[in-house]
Order: structure tokens, then C-alpha cells, then sequence
């Protein structure tokens, strides 16, 4: 071929367009010409193209031969490139393959492709491959050894590319390192920007390589600004733009997943956990300001107390179905889902990248709980103003708790032998430096303070250092308490007012009063409230996760209590070995969250405890042991409330049965099949006892709180066997054991029911009497002519006059149930004379108002209103007569209460029956026990006629009767009959006469004076007989 013909030929070659000029290619085909003679056909094309790569210029003579053998190898860059420096749509058309084989190669495979005339980055002449066309005419697909070849492509294939990304990473350094030649650019923002825009699309991967190189790039360049330097104007777009996010905008987990990556990151990581410290470490409110801070505090709740307006959820709830209402719960949850794993990962990053981050982070956990332990104090929620000054929001410890349970989810399985590895020292370490922390892996401040279990009663032995699940148990225990127990609180509170507000809005509406409207106004601003705060706290993952951690702690507390040391849990059993010193450093607060988190399950989330029933019966050995144990829990507030949590997980005799759903079938198995059944009850009945003498000034009204629950769960284990005969095993040894040095349980237990019972039905019926006046007063109007503010004070004083009435009603109409089912199976203790004189005079005064002519005073408006219930009241009291009257001594007491009993009140009383419509046999009974009754009355009517005239030495100085078995008290040397002293002691262990201490065993009787009384009982007797002959 002449020269001027190879010319011709490069001039109308397509390739000859990757040259600068037709001179360039000529110059190269010259300067190629000898050395392509030299070289394989193989070598020749890798090298053509390899040069072609370098942007050299290509043979024209041997680039038309090389196109299609080079086609393979070619892919290998085609993937590289379009992954590498292409948009996500680019890469979309580059996927149609004849445009990629163009740009690349400039051949056709379709001459007709309009494409060719467009423009569009293809280029204006391609040498159409007519055979090769043909061939491939319906492939539109690339083959799969071509897709695996392009998966990995050798460096030094593209090292154009690797020196491009050079280039871009160290000018990407220059712009982060001197951002201010930039001018009118914000090289920070389009960091984030592009690292969202990344984090959209399917690319995220590469520019998280991308930036690894630019993050070592400034890191070994720190001459003009440090890393964190550069970086902190990152974390601040960052915070900027998160804290206005709201928990359902999507584009606030994109934020979240960036921060994801900067948490993996070592040096990201580092720089992250050094930006947020506060500037006051000592301000719990500052801690909510960071950009972690900010992060947490993004929830469903308002984020200012009490204003509902611009608040995103339940607005208007009244106007919304329970479904619509149900439908936004459930897309809330699935976003709080979502919220409280990224904050997990985020933690879990930081705990395990490396020592430095996860003692920073540790260390940010524990200063900010120590700066917010304020928040449990009691003026904290009387103080609003200030409290949201001083700490962060109760979102922020809702969403830092779910995190944290999150963390303890590995070991928090009853039977983990991580579990046991927890070391209750760490709770009583004292203050540490900075140091000392790091080195002993302790992070929590001020723990040493808290109120524990049990008194210490030495040093306890502290170890080198603590693991991370003594941490982690810590952390997240104080985090609940701080956060989801105050929150709890809250919910009560709002639950009680919702009621009282729907309440005066009914009765408004009913008297058409104005204030009806701004009544109806404030109930909807307190249920958007009360929506929003339930549904923060009742996320199913976060409630699992939760019972998880507290089912694990009734078991850690057990094992603790029974002295077990070890990793692996020991089996309880029956009496308990000694070795509970380590309870001396647990805080009270794990035990309250346990029962705090359990009674919450059964007021809003009661479901949960169902399908998690097999796990309760850890919970029965927690409160089996800490309610009956003051030696292994001393705060008898703290045992009380054990009985509401039983209370709480035991099935529910009141719940609506549904053949379709069993709610309660698998919490009745575990309650019923309880190994420890007999300690359970024993357990229940000890701490009714207690509480009488809490030591607290107003023990006096507390007791009664406490004990409502108590009463159901008595009722329910009385309907099952096991723990009824533990019951009755528990009244046989009290019969036996009467004039014991210490009372036995069950006769102490049976006097403070009578107590409670006397007092709170005598307390109901005056404050029935008092409502019905002051109804009477309203009705006939002369509450009409007052003044609106002394109106107002009558209607708040009827109101509160109510809401005792209703208390008082309650609570009698509990003791004298729990009477009623008691005396059915356990006689001898009420019997005896220690009792039988006080249930007698109580059953008797109560008939007395109920159907005697007293009971017209009671009559208000409304029964139900104040739960005042005196037919089931009648019925009950009856009972216990029934049941009762079947004992010679019993009945032969009776009579002997002068104040209430004459035969008129139970002839009234079988008149009551018959109206409120009791089985026959019932008041057939009871007229038959009143006949009896009433033959024992003339005859002791008789019998006091004879002994009238007793002097006073015969008769007790308490009750003023004739004494059937004097005794000496020790210190005072008073004689008394020894049933009244014997009763008295069972309340007081006293000597009434000089308070000193006494207990049974110490009495002397005064077997002298017994001799004379009765002596002179059958002179009198004697004298009688011989009168009537």
C-alpha cells in the first residue's frame, strides 16, 4: 500500500476522530509501523488499546482488524467506568449495550440507530459490524461471563481512572482544608448533600470508599487545619438539619443512616463522640441540645408540655374512629421501630470500634444520667418551668431506654449465664477520676447515694474492674427509671383527670351550662396528650425488649437473695439459706422499675403479659421472696407495692370471658401450677400486716391503698385449692398458737381485717349521710341564692364528699367480701373469744344502719355513683352470721353486745332479705340463727340481772365486764380479763396502762381473783335458785 493510500485510508478511518488531528494519527501509525511487525496479533491489540486507554494515539492500519477480538476485554472498562463517573440515570441508558459498544468502540451493530444523528454523547460516524449484527439481531442482553469478568477489573487497566480519583481526592482534601477560597460556596454542606444524595440512590458504598481516602488524606495532613477541625462544620449541618425533623419524615433516617457510617468510621467516630460533650457537663438540659441529644429527643410526644398546637399527632381525637386512631398508633410504632434500631446501631458502633469511643460514649451515658437525676425528684413535677430548664425531655430518656434494652437484649435471658456475671458493687463504688473510670470500666456517677435494698453492714469487696453487662444493667435500670417510670406517673395522672374532666363535661351538657364547651375543648387538648404519650410508651418491640430485661432482673435479684455467687442459677427452695449481704448494694429503683414496668403492662398493654406468661413465673419467685422478707427487702412502701405487681400479672376474676380468645388461660396455668404456692400466700398475708406500721406519718391512709390490691389477689387464690389450704394451714396454726410470745401471723392478720373493715364502713356511712344532706339542700334550692364563689365551695365540697364516699364504699365492700369467703372454711379463730366479740359488734352496728330505721339516711341519689352497694352488704354480712352460726360460743356473743343487737334488728333483717330477693333457704336460715340468737339473749338477760351488783373488782377497767379469766400485766400490775388484753396486744404490744413493751407469754394470771369470781358467781347463782323456789 503507497503512502498516499494509507493516508486516504487513515483519513476516512472512524478512529481517526479519538485523535487531536489527521497529523497526530498519521505520526503514530509511523512511529508503530515497525515495532506491530515484531509482535503477536494478540500483543498488537492489547497494546493498541491499552494505549488507546492512555489517550495515545491508535494504528489506523490494524484498529478496523482489533475491534471485535478486543470487544471482550473492552467490557472489563465499560462496568468500571459506568459505576465509577456516571449518574443513576446515565447508568440506565449506558445499559443499552449497542450505546455502550459506540462510545466505547465507535462500531454499530444498527446503521439505522437515530441516535447516531442526535448527538447525545454518541458519536457522528460508527463502522457498522454488518455480520456481527446479524448474528446478535435478538440479544438485548449481556452474557454472564461478561458480567462476571467486569465484577474485579485489573488496576493497571484503567489507570487513567485510579489517577483521576487521585486527583479528585486530594482536591477534595484542598477544598475541606481551605474552604474559604471557595467563595460563595459552602463546601461543607455539599459534603452532606452529597453524601444524602448518595445515601437515596444505590451508590452509597463508593463514596463511602471515596471518602475513607479523603478522610486519610486529611488525617495525614493536619499542617493547616486538624481533622476535627475539619469535620466539626459537618456535625453542625447535621445538627441543624435534624433537630427540625419530625419521627415519620423519611428524610430523617436518611440523616440517621450518615450518621451510621460516621459512627463506624474510626476517626469519624472519634471526632463524633468529642462533639457531642456538652458544655455543661453538669446541666442535664444541655446534654438534650447536642446532636445526639437532638436525635433522642425527636418523638410522638409534645415538645412543650401541655401545648397541642402544631403538634403532628391526634389532633381533634373525637372527631377519629378507634380504628383511624389505631391505624396512626400502628404507623407511629413502625417508625419508632425503625428510630430506636438506628440509635441502637449507633451505640453499638460506638461500643465497639474501639477502647477510646466506647469510653466516650460511656462516659457521655453516665455524666448525662448523673446531670438529669434530678428529674425523680418530687418538686420536679411540681415545678415545670424550672424542671424543663434544668433536664432533658421525658422523649429523651424514652428513646435512650429503648436503645439501651436493646443492648442488654444478648444476656437478658432468664436462664444466661451472662446475666449472673452482674456485680451489685458497682452500685456502692464512690467518686473516681477520669482515670480510674476508664481503668475499672465504671461510668455511672453518684449510685453510691442511692437508697439499696437492705442496710449495708460492711465495706463490700470491690474487683479490679467491671464488665460490660454490670454497665449495661446500670445504665439502662437508672435510664428507665429516670424516663419511662416518670412518664408512667404521668399517665396515671392524665388517665385520672381525662375522667374527671369527662365527668363535669357530662354534667355540664346535662344542665346546659356554658362552660360545656371550653369542658369539651380541654378534654380533647388532654386526649391528644394522653394518645401521644401512650403511644411513645407502648411500642411493642420496646415493651418485649423491656420485659425481657425486668423478667431477667426478678431472676438476677432471686439468685442474689438466695447468696448464689456462681454464673449458673441455683433452684430455690424452701426455707431460705442465708447470704443475701450483696442486696445491700442494689438500688432500691431495680426492683421498683420491675414492679413499676409489670403494673404499666397490666393498665395499657395487659395483652403482652398474656402471650408472655411462661416468663411470670419468674416474677412469683421475685415476689414470693421480697414481699414476705423484710430482712431481704426493708422498705415496706417497696413490699406493698410487690402486692399491686401480683396483682397486676395474676388473672383477673373480673375480665369479660370470650370462647374465642383465652386472655387469660396461659397466666392462670402459670399462677395455678406455682411450685411455691403455700410461701406466696404466707408471703401476701405478712406484708398486709406490715404496712400497718410503716413508720411514715401518714401510714394511716397509705395502709388502705396498699392494701386494695391485696384483696382481689385473696380472692382468687381463695378459689384455688393449693393456695386456700395454705391459707387454712396458716389460721390452724394461729388456733393452736393463740397465747404465743409473738401473735401469730393470721390472728394478727384476721384482727387488722376487722379493723380495716370497721373503720372504712363506718367512715362511708358518714359521708353517705353528709351527701345526702347537702343533695337535699340542692334540690330544694337553697344553693340557688349564694354567692358563685360560696357555690362553688358547696359543689367542690360535695365532689370531694363523693370521692371519699366512693373510696370508703369500696374498700368496706372488699373486707367484708374477704370476711364472707374466709368464715366459710375458718371458724375457730373468729370464734374465740379474742375476736368474736369485735365481729359480732361490727356485723351487728352495720345491720343496725343498713336495715334498722337508721338506713333512710343513706338513701342518696345515686347508689353506683359512690359505689355504695347495701344489698350485696346485707348478704355478705349475713353470711358470715351463717357461717358462724353453727359455734355454740358465737352465738351465745351475741346478745352480749348491748349497743347494736335486739332481736327487732334481725327480724328487720330477714325482711331485707326477702326484698332484695336471697334464696329461700338462706333466709329460712337466718330466721332459725335469729331465733336461736334471741333464747341466748333472755337467758344471759337473765344471768346480768344476777351479776349486776359485782363490785368492781370483778370487772375489767377496759370493757367494764365481768372478767372469766383475770390476769396480771407485769409492769403496770393492772388485772385485766385476758381476752381483752390478749386483743389489744394483737394491735399494740403495749401495756395500756404504762406503754411498756408486752407481748403474751409475759402475763401472769391472777388465779386468786378467778378463784373469788367465780365463788361469788355461784353465791349468786345459789342465791337465784333458791329466789325462784
Amino acid at each position: 500500500m503507497t503512502d498516499q493510500e494509507n493516508n486516504n485510508n487513515i483519513s476516512s478511518n472512524p478512529f481517526a476522530a479519538l485523535f487531536g488531528s489527521l497529523a497526530d494519527a498519521k505520526q503514530f501509525a509511523a512511529i508503530q509501523k515497525e515495532q506491530l511487525k515484531q509482535q503477536s496479533e494478540r500483543d498488537m491489540v492489547f497494546n493498541s488499546l491499552h494505549v488507546l486507554a492512555d489517550e495515545l494515539p491508535a494504528s489506523p492500519d490494524d484498529s478496523d482488524n482489533s475491534v471485535s477480538e478486543s470487544l471482550d476485554e473492552f467490557d472489563y472498562s465499560v462496568a468500571e467506568i459506568s459505576r465509577s463517573f456516571r449518574s443513576q440515570q446515565e447508568i440506565c441508558e449506558q445499559l443499552n449495550i449497542n450505546h455502550m459498544i459506540q462510545r466505547i468502540f465507535l462500531i454499530t451493530l444498527d446503521n439505522s440507530d437515530p441516535s447516531l444523528k442526535s448527538g447525545n454523547g454518541i458519536p457522528s460516524r460508527c463502522v457498522y459490524l454488518e455480520e456481527m449484527a446479524v448474528e446478535l439481531e435478538d440479544q438485548d442482553w449481556l452474557d454472564m461471563s461478561n458480567i462476571e469478568q467486569i465484577t474485579k477489573v485489573p488496576e493497571n487497566l484503567l489507570p487513567f481512572a485510579v489517577q483521576c480519583r487521585n486527583l479528585t481526592v486530594s482536591n477534595t482534601r484542598t477544598v475541606l482544608l481551605t474552604p474559604e477560597i471557595y467563595v460563595d460556596q459552602n463546601i461543607h454542606e455539599q459534603l452532606v448533600d452529597l453524601m444524602l444524595e448518595a445515601i437515596q440512590g444505590a451508590h452509597f458504598e463508593d463514596v463511602t470508599e471515596f471518602l475513607e481516602e479523603v478522610i486519610e488524606a486529611l488525617i495525614l495532613d493536619e499542617e493547616v487545619r486538624t481533622f476535627p477541625e475539619v469535620m466539626i462544620p459537618v456535625f453542625d449541618i447535621l445538627l441543624g438539619r435534624i433537630k427540625d425533623l419530625e419521627l415519620c419524615q423519611i428524610l430523617l433516617y436518611a440523616y440517621l443512616d450518615i450518621l451510621l457510617y460516621f459512627t463506624k468510621q474510626k476517626d469519624m467516630a472519634k471526632v463524633f463522640v468529642e462533639y457531642i460533650q456538652p458544655k455543661d457537663p453538669s446541666n442535664g438540659q444541655m446534654y438534650q441540645k447536642t446532636l445526639l441529644g437532638v436525635i433522642l429527643n425527636i418523638s410522638c410526644l409534645l415538645k412543650t408540655p401541655g401545648v397541642v398546637e402544631n403538634h403532628g399527632y391526634f389532633l381533634n381525637p373525637s372527631r377519629s374512629s378507634p380504628q383511624e386512631i389505631k391505624v396512626q398508633e400502628a404507623n407511629i410504632h413502625q417508625f419508632m421501630a425503625q428510630f430506636h434500631e438506628k440509635i441502637y446501631q449507633m451505640l453499638k458502633n460506638l461500643l465497639q470500634l474501639s477502647p477510646e469511643t466506647k469510653h466516650c460514649i460511656l462516659s457521655w451515658l453516665g455524666n448525662c444520667l448523673h446531670a438529669n437525676a434530678g428529674r425523680t425528684k418530687i418538686w420536679a413535677n411540681q415545678m415545670p418551668e424550672i424542671f424543663f430548664q434544668m433536664y432533658a425531655s421525658d422523649a429523651f430518656f424514652l428513646n435512650l431506654g429503648a436503645a439501651l434494652l436493646k443492648l442488654c437484649q444478648p444476656f437478658c435471658k432468664p436462664r444466661s449465664s451472662r446475666l449472673l456475671t452482674f456485680n451489685p458493687t458497682y452500685c456502692a463504688l464512690k467518686e473516681l477520676n477520669d482515670e480510674e473510670r476508664k481503668i475499672k470500666n465504671v461510668h455511672m456517677r453518684g449510685l453510691d447515694k442511692e437508697t439499696c435494698l437492705i442496710p449495708a453492714v460492711q465495706e463490700p469487696k470491690f474487683p479490679q474492674n467491671y464488665n460490660l453487662v454490670t454497665e449495661n444493667l446500670a445504665l439502662t435500670e437508672y435510664t428507665l427509671y429516670l424516663g419511662f417510670h416518670r412518664l408512667h406517673d404521668q399517665m396515671v395522672k392524665i388517665n385520672q383527670n381525662l375522667h374527671r374532666l369527662q365527668v363535669a363535661w357530662r354534667d355540664a351538657q346535662q344542665s346546659s351550662s356554658p362552660a360545656a364547651d371550653n369542658l369539651r375543648e380541654q378534654f380533647e387538648r388532654l386526649m391528644t396528650i394522653y394518645l401521644s404519650t401512650k403511644t411513645a410508651m407502648t411500642e411493642p418491640q420496646m415493651l418485649q425488649n423491656c420485659l425481657n430485661l425486668q423478667v431477667s432482673m426478678a431472676v438476677l435479684l432471686v439468685q442474689l437473695a438466695i447468696g448464689n455467687e456462681g454464673s449458673q442459677p441455683i433452684e430455690l427452695t424452701f426455707p431460705l439459706p442465708d447470704g443475701y449481704s450483696s442486696l445491700a448494694y442494689v438500688p432500691e429503683f431495680f426492683a421498683d422499675n420491675l414492679g413499676d414496668f409489670l403494673i404499666f403492662l397490666r393498665r395499657f398493654a395487659d395483652d403482652i403479659l398474656e402471650t408472655s406468661a411462661d416468663s411470670l413465673e419468674h416474677v412469683l419467685h421475685f415476689i414470693t421472696i421480697f414481699t414476705g422478707s423484710i430482712e431481704r427487702m426493708k422498705n415496706p412502701h417497696l413490699r406493698a407495692k410487690l402486692a399491686e405487681v401480683l396483682e397486676a400479672v395474676m388473672p383477673h376474676l373480673d375480665q369479660t370471658p370470650n370462647p374465642l380468645v383465652s386472655s387469660v388461660f396461659h397466666r392462670k396455668r402459670v399462677f395455678c401450677n406455682f411450685p411455691h404456692a403455700p410461701q406466696l400466700a404466707e408471703a401476701l398475708i405478712k406484708v398486709f400486716v406490715d404496712i400497718e406500721f410503716t413508720g411514715d406519718p401518714h401510714q394511716f391512709e397509705q395502709k388502705f391503698n396498699y392494701r386494695r390490691p391485696m384483696y382481689p389477689i385473696l380472692r382468687y387464690m381463695w378459689a384455688t385449692d393449693t393456695y386456700r389450704e395454705s391459707i387454712k394451714d396458716l389460721a390452724d396454726y394461729a388456733s393452736q398458737n393463740l397465747e404465743a410470745m409473738n401473735p401469730p401471723l393470721f390472728l394478727r392478720f384476721l384482727n387488722l381485717l376487722m379493723n380495716d373493715a370497721i373503720f372504712l364502713l363506718d367512715e362511708a356511712i358518714q359521708y353517705l349521710s353528709k351527701i345526702k344532706i347537702q343533695q337535699i339542700e340542692k334540690d330544694r334550692g337553697e344553693w340557688d341564692n349564694l354567692t358563685p364563689e360560696a357555690r362553688r365551695e358547696k359543689e367542690a365540697g360535695l365532689q370531694m364528699f363523693g370521692q371519699l364516699a366512693r373510696f370508703h364504699n369500696i374498700m368496706s365492700n372488699e373486707t367484708i367480701g374477704t370476711l364472707a369467703f374466709l368464715t366459710s372454711e375458718i371458724k375457730s379463730l373468729f370464734v374465740h373469744p379474742f375476736l368474736a366479740e369485735r365481729i359480732i359488734s361490727m356485723l351487728n352496728y352495720f345491720l343496725q344502719h343498713l336495715v334498722g330505721p337508721k338506713m333512710g339516711a343513706l338513701k342518696v341519689k345515686d347508689f353506683s355513683e359512690f359505689d355504695f352497694k347495701p344489698q350485696q352488704l346485707v348478704s355478705d354480712i349475713c353470711t358470715i352470721y351463717l357461717n358462724l352460726g353453727d359455734e355454740e360460743n358465737f352465738c351465745a356473743t351475741v346478745p352480749k353486745d348491748g349497743r347494736s343487737y335486739s332481736p327487732t334488728l334481725f327480724a328487720q333483717t330477714v325482711r331485707v332479705l326477702k326484698k332484695i330477693n336471697k334464696p329461700g333457704n338462706m333466709i329460712v336460715a337466718f330466721s332459725n340463727l335469729a331465733e336461736r340468737i334471741k333464747s341466748l339473749a333472755d337467758l344471759q338477760q337473765q344471768e346480768e340481772e344476777t351479776y349486776a351488783d359485782a363490785c368492781d373488782e370483778f370487772l375489767d377497767p377496759i370493757m367494764s365486764t365481768l372478767m372469766s379469766d383475770p390476769v396480771v400485766l407485769p409492769s403496770s400490775r393492772v388485772t385485766v380479763d385476758r381476752s381483752t388484753i390478749a386483743r389489744h396486744l394483737l394491735s399494740d404490744q403495749t401495756d395500756p396502762f404504762n406503754r411498756s413493751p408486752l407481748t403474751m407469754d409475759q402475763i401472769r394470771p391472777n388465779t386468786e381473783l378467778k378463784e373469788k369470781i367465780q365463788r361469788w358467781l355461784a353465791e349468786r347463782k345459789q342465791q337465784q335458785k333458791e329466789q325462784l323456789e
